[in-house]
């Protein structure tokens, strides 16, 4: 990526630990001069770190605004054999433009002692790189009437895949069940379609702390099965750009919040769903 090679700065830096109970720990402490991704001269960057070699579990760091040089110190754990590192720069509005990755091989790692060092970012792999297309849809909570409503707007440069007739399914998954979905109607030949529907799910203020919202773009198929182009999910529980939607929608009831989301695999969120554990998010300063 010549972008990468001219820009001889653009280093991020990490750290390793492996503990006795074959628990490993991984850190992101800070980058310096990252490239300026935005028109202003400046970036709004944060972290993905993938579980490999299925991508199983994800850990987000949160965004940093206006910054070539974030510092991060988040601590994540798990057992693995690699780790990903992508680090991005945050767009509310549009799909969210990768700096560049670290691919850190943990065969090669001395376990005997902390580990702390720069490593120059590189290109994302191809693989990596997929993009099944982005999803905007605007989420309301009332929690007087216990009322989510979902509003799904739009989604744009979805994947192609057989008839590139998509349409999008809204479920609720509480305590890891399958609860509540709806549906859209199909929209026929487009990869960019426009739908403008609301869906209304009753959701107590109990069940809003614990509830997960997965939202599923599909391509419908007369003849054979809908495939699936690719999955979000959001909730108390979820992390990064989705969590930050939830949250949101949370501080602002009665409100409607929408934004742009990035559809990730089927498989990643179905594999994260099973393994997340619910986090409330605390109600301030707020009258409802």
């Amino acid at each position: 990526m010549s972008g990468l090679r001219e820009h001889h700065s653009r280093i991020i830096i990490l750290y390793v630990l492996y503990h006795i109970s074959q628990q490993l720990t991984v850190g992101i402490k800070e980058a310096a001069a990252l490239k300026a991704m935005d028109s202003g001269g400046t970036s709004d960057p944060y972290v993905k770190v993938y579980i490999l070699p299925n991508k199983s579990k994800t850990y987000e760091t949160k965004v940093f605004r206006k910054t070539l040089n974030p510092v991060f110190n988040p601590i994540y754990s798990n057992k693995t054999l690699m780790c990903c590192f992508h680090l991005y720069d945050f767009n509310k509005f549009s799909r969210h433009d990768m700096i560049g990755e670290i691919r850190l091989n943990l065969s090669t790692v001395d376990w005997n002692h902390v580990i702390e060092e720069w490593r120059d970012l590189s290109e994302a792999s191809k693989h990596e790189q997929e993009h099944l297309g982005e999803i905007c849809f605007s989420l309301r909570y009332v929690p007087a009437s216990s009322k989510l409503t979902v509003i799904i707007l739009e989604a744009k440069n979805l994947k192609r895949m057989d008839q590139g007739d998509p349409y999008v399914k809204v479920q609720l998954i509480l305590d890891k069940k399958k609860w509540k979905k709806k549906k859209t109607s199909v929209k026929k030949q487009t990869l960019n379609p426009y739908f403008n529907e609301s869906f209304t799910f009753e959701v107590s203020f109990e069940q809003i702390q614990k509830v997960q919202l997965v939202i599923s773009v599909w391509d419908h198929d007369k003849m054979s099965r809908n495939d699936a182009i690719g999955k979000i999910y959001l909730g108390c529980d979820a992390t990064g750009n989705q969590l930050r939607h939830w949250a949101d929608m949370l501080s602002n009831p009665r409100k409607p919040v929408a934004q742009w989301h990035t559809l990730l695999s089927s498989e990643q969120v179905d594999t994260t769903l099973a393994l997340k554990h619910t986090l409330k998010i605390p109600f301030t300063n707020k009258t409802f």
